[in-house]
């Protein structure tokens, strides 16, 4: 083992990057502090009182400039007893020792101000975390050869446990008993081209994000920002005639989206998955690029996700659900944010042999079809009947509303269907996309059938497929299924699975 009690520190510029972190979360009440102040005073004659926004900013610059610099000196790590050790701390000095053998994955990040100096930050996930925003440990800034050095020491350490174990007994991972040169084997399995980014990029929901994000800051500041006069302004635009108004606002919302398209573009340029016996490594990114591993061993269900848009031009999506890690993991993942449909059998085959991806085969019988629309219906008809009170003649038109509610619930309950192979479930469902999820017994937490008094009277039921994701739970379903055919998937469920698919 190499130098168990040599401690290693982190690159220097980690002090200005901490110094911005911690900007970036104290930026509320900067901005505050500016707004309500100004930069000067109201001229009292005292230098310092009419300087004094100024300075206190100057201050908290110079404040959060030596606080990085004392929070880098203060960090160190180091390799003892199988375990990474981290020890740091402002003014509390803190140790935190992670084993090796709970280490799921090591994530890599090069920001902005990491590969100037080629340097990576290295996010340690576990099975479990102590903390629902914060990696089990993070190293901010260290050399790539220091990050190939944490891989050789977990492997290294990880390899001693398993033959501790085959000496007391326990049988050994076949796949963990290859040589540590081969666990490094990577082979590429997709990347994604410069016609799908710019697929992704101008269809992405990234218009939404951004929306919400200017809600929030409206919502923060809303004490400080003059509406009054916002309204003003915008009632003596809005007299220039509706046309412009509707370009202005065409403008502005083209104005998002061209934003939406950059993030996407940015956030997923030379995304690229490849795959070993043991993990998928996902990387992307441009200004900032990130590595992702996800162990195989942890991966719960597999999502294809067809989007009626993005379906008219041949595209579909591919998502994951896996039981580890906290960060960047808590729902799920982007396998193939957009592939071609026609070959996602082919890379869903080469990463998961066993898993049949069949169509699903058994599709509902007409039975449960009026409960796909008719509680809608019945949400909708005082909505309905409001519109077309209050604005009487032209309030008739929201009756399009009920035809337009009935085909859509006909749409789902065409879409919905499942199948059971051996020790495998698929179930197809739609809200507006459709996605078909694939689980394996052995990794489905629950399965709960629903009936309520409609239900019963018309003998059908729904189920759902309970699967860990992260810290949350991914929910397969099924609605308004004939009860029969929702009981013979409990029957399966409840018999559990058989030695071939451990």
């Amino acid at each position: 083992m190499m130098s168990e009690q040599q401690r290693y520190k982190l690159h220097w510029i980690t002090a200005v990057i901490e110094m911005l972190k911690t900007l970036k979360e104290a930026i509320l009440p900067l901005v505050v502090l500016v707004f309500a102040n100004g930069w000067k005073g109201g001229g009292t004659g005292l230098w310092y009182v009419d300087y004094l926004s100024f300075i206190i900013f100057g201050v908290l610059i110079i404040s959060l400039f030596v606080s990085g610099i004392i929070k880098w000196k203060r960090f160190e790590y180091w390799f003892e007893d199988d375990e990474l050790r981290i020890e740091s701390g402002l003014f509390v000095k803190k140790k935190r020792y992670i084993p090796f053998d709970r280490i799921q994955s090591l994530d890599y990040t090069e920001g902005i101000f990491h590969r100037p100096f080629g340097l990576v930050k290295v996010k340690v996930e576990t099975a479990g975390s102590s903390s629902l925003k914060q990696a089990e440990g993070e190293l901010t800034a260290i050399t790539k050869e220091a990050a190939k050095r944490v891989e050789i020491e977990m492997a290294e350490a990880k390899k001693r446990q398993r033959e501790v174990s085959v000496v007391e007994g326990e049988p050994a991972n076949p796949i963990e008993e290859m040589p540590l040169e081969e666990h490094s084997n990577f082979r590429k399995i997709f990347t994604m081209t410069t016609k799908d980014l710019l697929v992704l990029a101008t269809t992405s929901g990234g218009v939404g994000v951004i929306l919400s994000g200017v809600a929030i800051f409206l919502s923060q500041f809303g004490d400080l920002l003059p509406f009054e006069w916002m309204f003003e302004e915008i009632s003596a635009f809005i007299k220039f005639g509706m046309l412009v108004v509707a370009i202005a606002v065409f403008l502005a919302l083209l104005g998002v989206w061209i934003l939406s398209v950059g993030m996407t573009l940015l956030s997923h340029f030379n995304f690229t998955i490849e795959l070993d016996k043991e993990d998928i490594v996902i990387t992307r990114g441009l200004l900032e690029k990130k590595k992702v591993t996800v162990p195989l061993k942890r991966i719960q269900s597999v999502v294809v996700v067809e989007n009626p848009f993005r379906k008219l031009f041949g595209y579909a999506s591919v998502a994951i659900h896996s039981a580890g890690g906290s960060i960047g993991q808590s729902s799920k993942i982007n396998l193939f944010p957009i592939v071609k449909r026609n070959k996602v059998e082919s890379y869903l085959e080469e990463i998961f042999p066993d898993l049949h991806l069949e169509e699903p085969a058994n599709r509902l019988t007409i039975k449960g079809r009026p409960f796909y629309y008719r509680i809608d219906f019945v949400w909708m008809v005082p909505v309905i009947g409001a519109l077309t009170y209050f604005f009487f003649p032209y309030g008739l038109f929201s009756l399009a509303i009920i035809p337009v509610i009935i085909a859509f619930g006909m749409w789902q309950h065409r879409s919905a269907a499942y199948d059971i192979i051996d020790n495998q479930l698929t179930m197809r469902f739609r809200g507006f996309s459709l996605q078909t999820a694939y689980m394996m017994k052995k990794r489905i937490q629950s399965m709960e059938m629903k009936q309520s008094y409609f239900h019963k009277r018309k003998g059908v039921a729904t189920v759902i497929a309970n699967i860990k994701s992260g810290m949350s739970v991914f929910h397969a379903n099924v609605h308004h299924m004939d009860v029969e055919e929702a009981e013979k998937i409990l029957d399966w469920y409840e018999k559990g699975w058989s030695a071939t698919d451990e």
